[in-house]
Formats: C-alpha cells, structure tokens, sequence
C-alpha cells in the first residue's frame, strides 16, 4: 500500500511542478521584489518598457519539485552544478558581474558533470570536451532568451521529449524529473508569452541551459537514448547561436557584448512579431523533438540519415534568412 502510494505521488510531480512555478510567478510580478532585477530597454532590446527578469526564480520553484521525483543518485549528480550557477546568475542579475567570472563558473558547474562517470569511462580528453560542451549549452539557453516565449517555449519542448524517451526507455523516474521541469516552463509560459510580463533572468536562463546540458549527458550515460538525440532536441537554440557564434569570431567582434545578430532577433526586426516568431520556432522545436523520438527505433543507418536531413534543412533556412535580412538591410539603407 504505501510504495502504491508513493508511485501516485510521484505521478503528480508535474502538475505539483506546475502549480509551485505558477503561484511564485504570480506572487513575483505583483509585488516589489519584482522591481529589484528589471531589463531595461537598450539599443540591443526588442522590447521598449522595463521588464521584471526574476521569472527564473518561480521556474526554479517547480524545478525543486521536480527533483523530489528523481532519485538520489540524479539530484547528487545534479544539484551541486545548479546550485552554483543559480547563486552567481541571480547575484549577476542583482548586482552585475564580470565575464569572466560567470564563465568560470559555468566552466565549474560543467565540470562537476564530466569529472564523474565521462572521465572514468573515457579519459581526459573526453571530460574536457563534454565540460566545454556543457558550457557552451549554459551560456547559449541565455543568449537565446531574448523574445518572448522563445526560451520557455524551448524548455517546454526540450524537456518534455527528453521525458517522452526516458518514459519510453523504462526510465520513470527520470522522465518524471524531465516533465516537471517542463511543466515548470509551461507555467512560466503563462507570464512569459507575448506581452511579456516576466523575463526569466539569467536566474532561469542559466540553470535550464545547465539541465538541458546535464539530463542529456546523464540519459546518455543511461543509454536511454544516443549522444545524437540531445543535440536534435536542443538544435533550434544550439544551431541558432553557433552560428551566431562563429560569425562573429570571424568578425573579430566581442561575442560576451549583446547585439541583435541571433535568427530570432533578426525576423523580429523585419517585421515578425514576438508571436510569429515564437510561434514558428514552437512548430521547429516540435518537429525536432519528434523527429528525434521517431529516430529512436530507426536502425544506424536511418539515424545518419534523419541527422544529414536535419543539416540541410538548417543550411537552407538559414541562407533564406540571410537573404532575407539582406534585402531588408539593402531597404533600410536606401
């Protein structure tokens, strides 16, 4: 009778994650606590009245939740990193704080993920590269939340096909963990949605980019799914900005400073709202998602297949863009 009733209780653990995002949201936007971290509007915003960024913060509430679902060895490898870098987001949030800083201890939290069953099973030079990746995942969830819907909506969706396949791989009480996080972006959806009422703040960026980079490893390490299947689920966000990324090495710029170069940014200033834009990179993030969770059952060679379809289909709708974004800069300057 009681393990019957601690598996019902488990069951409920992502509406619970629902419901403690939803009511600390709430709570935040109308009181003065909001106003201690505001997003003012800049020449690098696309949004023109001062903005509440603590909507991490209710995200983090449901995600406390979640945690409850997913077993010790989960939260031991997990919690240290977010931890981390939720006390030096929110104090950059607050305060301000150097890059250098931050990055360090993006590199620290990233590393209490590799430093464990990555180093033991494949050496040094492979802890490196997936320390470095998990960075890179860290700190691309925070330059891609700047529209609104666009990061929360990618929570929602990343996550919740991250517990579809930990579901489908015998993985209960992992994917539970995965759809309260999920349920925890939902609700900060309902703030977050053109208008926005909330940002999430590097507070709530920051973290969801480590956990998207920390459950992938570990349900890698889990074989709930390949190394690929992360990669595709995330690859609206993880194309966008390493494409980003890279231009702007090449052209010798400050890639820490903002700017208004990411995809996203770009169909907003020609003129797609917040919620055409959200909504078209929604319709991406599902087709990724189950596409990835379709591939699953493919064979070696179908998996190859289904990831060099995805390639060209990126290449191409990033060069309609950047002809795009050519002839409307061709018309401004004229």
């Amino acid at each position: 009778m009681q393990k019957k009733h601690i598996v019902r209780y488990e069951a409920c653990t992502p509406l619970l994650s629902f419901a403690a995002a939803l009511v600390v949201l709430g709570w935040l936007v109308r009181s003065r606590w909001a106003r201690l971290a505001l997003d003012h509007p800049g020449r690098r915003s696309l949004h023109h009245v001062p903005i509440p960024r603590v909507g991490g913060i209710g995200v983090l509430a449901g995600v406390a939740i979640a945690f409850t679902a997913a077993g010790a060895d989960t939260v031991s490898r997990l919690l240290p990193g977010l931890l981390l870098v939720a006390a030096v987001s929110l104090a950059d949030d607050l305060r301000g704080m150097r890059v250098g800083v931050r990055f360090a201890v993006h590199l620290a939290a990233a590393g209490t993920l590799a430093a464990g069953a990555v180093y033991s099973a494949f050496g040094l030079g492979a802890t490196l590269l997936v320390m470095l990746a998990a960075a890179w995942m860290i700190n691309l969830y925070n330059f891609m939340d700047g529209s609104d819907g666009l990061a929360g909506g990618m929570a929602l969706f990343g996550f919740s096909f991250y517990g579809l396949a930990a579901w489908l791989a015998d993985g209960e009480a992992f994917a539970l963990l995965n759809f309260g996080i999920a349920a925890a972006a939902a609700a900060f959806l309902f703030f977050n949605f053109h208008p926005a009422r909330v940002f999430l703040g590097d507070v709530g960026s920051v973290p969801l980019g480590f956990l998207a980079a920390a459950t992938g490893l570990i349900g890698w390490e889990r074989q709930f799914w390949p190394w690929w299947f992360p990669l595709l689920v995330f690859s609206p966000f993880i194309v966008d900005s390493s494409v980003t990324l890279v231009r702007r090495l090449l052209r010798r710029e400050r890639v820490w400073q903002g700017h208004l170069d990411h995809y996203y940014q770009r169909l907003i200033r020609m003129g797609w709202s917040h919620r055409n834009t959200a909504l078209a990179e929604y319709a991406l993030m599902f087709v990724c998602g189950i596409t990835a969770l379709a591939a699953l059952s493919a064979g070696h060679t179908g998996q190859i297949v289904v990831l060099a379809a995805f390639v060209l289909a990126y290449v191409t709708l990033a060069r309609a863009v950047d002809r795009a974004w050519s002839r409307f800069a061709a018309g401004a300057s004229a």
